[in-house]
């Protein structure tokens, strides 16, 4: 039987991955990117233009301070949105940058791996704004019938 090399064994893995499969990793991982904080962090940090709504999250990435975060991100706590940041920089999606000013400035930003993400995140935020009213009316047409 023939060794193989720790890359090897990352190769072999990755042909591997299988999200239907329970202890794949990278369900762990949808389960991470799938999260309401996870989008609203990304399209918050992936865009430069205003964030008002309607707004289609055009423009560059742009670095945020945590409590610019906290305020675009209505209704976020302080944990949440804490647990959500380590667990983006853990994941190197996020990058977290500490300027030692009184008080400590912490900024975040996208990295390379989270701008791929973001890109993607981008047209499902959009695609949920477009459709909230058929949503909506489907929504209730259903409860009317079930009811």
């Amino acid at each position: 039987m023939a060794t193989m090399t720790a890359a090897q064994q990352r190769a072999q893995a990755k042909v591997e991955y299988d999200a239907f499969v329970a202890a794949c990793p990278s369900r762990k991982l949808l389960d991470r990117i799938s999260d309401k904080w996870v989008t609203l962090i990304l399209a918050a940090l992936g865009s430069d233009s205003a964030h008002r709504p309607g707004a289609d999250c055009a423009g560059g990435p742009r670095t945020m301070r945590y409590s610019e975060l906290q305020r675009l991100l209505a209704g976020v706590s302080q944990k949440m949105l804490t647990q959500t940041l380590r667990s983006l920089e853990r994941d190197g999606l996020v990058s977290r940058t500490v300027v030692p000013t009184v008080p400590v400035t912490v900024s975040y930003e996208l990295t390379e791996l989270g701008l791929s993400l973001y890109e993607m995140m981008r047209g499902l935020k959009a695609w949920a704004e477009t459709h909230m009213d058929d949503v909506l009316a489907n929504r209730e047409t259903y409860d009317t019938r079930v009811a």
